[in-house]
Order: C-alpha cells, then sequence, then structure tokens
C-alpha cells in the first residue's frame, strides 16, 4: 500500500477508493498501515497519526481539513492517553465535537471501556480484534449516522414537554439549551423516543439502532443511558423521561414535564 505524507508531522495516508474517510490515531505503525491497507479494500480512507495532539490537530485547528466520518482511537498513546483524547474531541467547538469515536481497548479490561464510553465514545472494540470485525462496526457506525441523516418520518421534530429531538438536524435540546450526545447516543434516544411508553430490552434498543448483533459488552447500554440521562434528565439519579424496567430494559415516558 502506497504511504504518502499528510499535512501534519506524523500524519500519513493510504490511497483507496474513496467514500468515507477515517482518523486513526494508533502509534503502532505496523498496525495503522495493516489497518488502513485492509479498510482501503472496502472503499475508505484513512489518515494515521501517531499520536493524541497531530490527531486532534486533525480535527480542529489551522491545518485541519475536512472533518472525518469516523475517528479509530487507541487507549494508549505516547503523549496522553485515548482517553483525554476522547474528552478533548467532545470539548471541540462545532460539528468536530460530534465525530464518532470508535476506541481500541485493551482485551479484558472492562473499566476502560466503561470510562471511554462515559467520556463520549461511541464504540469499543478490545486488542486483539478481527479486521472483519473492525469493518462490522465501522459499517454498523457510518450506517447510523446515513440512516438518521435521511429517516422519511413524517414529524422530524420529536417533542416531549421542554425536550426537542430534531431528527433531522441530530440535535436535541432542552428548555432550548443544547444537549451533548454522540452520535450513537443520539439514535439511542430517537430509537426510545420514537417508542414512547412502550417497553424496550438491551437486546431491542440495539435491533432498533441497528448493526450492534457483535455487541459482546452488555453494560455498553447501562453507560450511554446513563450519559444521556445527564444529558436531558432535571435529576438524572431520579429520572422522570427514560425509566428503568428492572430485569427487563427501558421505557421512554409518554407523559413529562
Amino acid at each position: 500500500m502506497r504511504e504518502h505524507g499528510g499535512s501534519l508531522p506524523g500524519a500519513s495516508h493510504y490511497t483507496a477508493p474513496m467514500s468515507s474517510q477515517l482518523l486513526m490515531i494508533e502509534d503502532d505503525a505496523r498496525l495503522a498501515q495493516m489497518v488502513g491497507e485492509y479498510l482501503g479494500q472496502s472503499g475508505l480512507l484513512v489518515t494515521h497519526c501517531a499520536d493524541g495532539r497531530s490527531g486532534l490537530a486533525q480535527l480542529q485547528g489551522p491545518d485541519a481539513g475536512p472533518l472525518p466520518d469516523l475517528v479509530i482511537l487507541d487507549l494508549m498513546l505516547p503523549d496522553m492517553d485515548g482517553l483525554e483524547v476522547c474528552r478533548r474531541i467532545r470539548s471541540l467547538q462545532g460539528h468536530a465535537a460530534q465525530v464518532p469515536v470508535l476506541m481500541l481497548t485493551a482485551k479484558g479490561d472492562p473499566m476502560d471501556r466503561i470510562i471511554g464510553l462515559e467520556l463520549g465514545a461511541d464504540d469499543y472494540l478490545p486488542k486483539p480484534f478481527e479486521p472483519r470485525e473492525l469493518l462490522a462496526r465501522i459499517r454498523a457506525i457510518l450506517r447510523r449516522r446515513t440512516d438518521g441523516g435521511s429517516m422519511a418520518a413524517a414529524t422530524q421534530v420529536l417533542r416531549f414537554g421542554t425536550l426537542e429531538i430534531d431528527r433531522d438536524a441530530r440535535t436535541v435540546t432542552v428548555a432550548g439549551e443544547p444537549a451533548d450526545l454522540t452520535s450513537y447516543q443520539f439514535d439511542l434516544l430517537a430509537a426510545l423516543a420514537e417508542r414512547a411508553g412502550r417497553v424496550l430490552t438491551r437486546d431491542q434498543i440495539m435491533e432498533a439502532v441497528r448493526g450492534r448483533e457483535l455487541e459482546a459488552f452488555d453494560r455498553s447500554i447501562d453507560v450511554h443511558m446513563g450519559r444521556i440521562r445527564a444529558a436531558i434528565e432535571q435529576d438524572a439519579k431520579n429520572p422522570r423521561r427514560i425509566l428503568t424496567v428492572r430485569g427487563v430494559g427501558y421505557v421512554f415516558a409518554k407523559q413529562q414535564d
């Protein structure tokens, strides 16, 4: 695979038929090249950055280009850990803060995965991983974004009291103030709101947002729900919008403030 220089030191590109553009922040150059070549066969253009600072600069700053469709983020980096990079991505200005993040974590370390999801990662994949699983998860995230932007529902804005969910713009506001949600968390919230009053199991929720058949970490849904509650509930510890049905799953309340 041909490799040529990027716009920043430590950044390189793997040429492929372009359909979606990905940013991989990974200090293992050999792994990054293998992933870039493999994903390139499926028409994905991968830009590689070897450390967190150069990766963040690709997303926002004087040298930043078009935003990637997805960030593949390693947990262990030479200058800062992936959790800090994820936190900084979510604190960027504008659309850069909403770029989906797929985090690569150490196998058998669920705490890192929980923290990563709490900081705003959309998905995770433990190392070592099968390239086909990585591709499947990337496609699932990209498909959710595409489907979310092209929904043909009669009413694009769902309103529940002071809560508004704009499915076309993919934004959520509470009393006019924007709620900070990742792309995947938006999809989860929209899936629940569209089925307000119905109790959904975790499997039904994952099926509703599609592409989660590879999910093996059951706690991830609960972590995301906690993040959503923190963003839309007046009191996340005593929620009135997203209710837990013990032993079953969750229900989005029809009657709210």
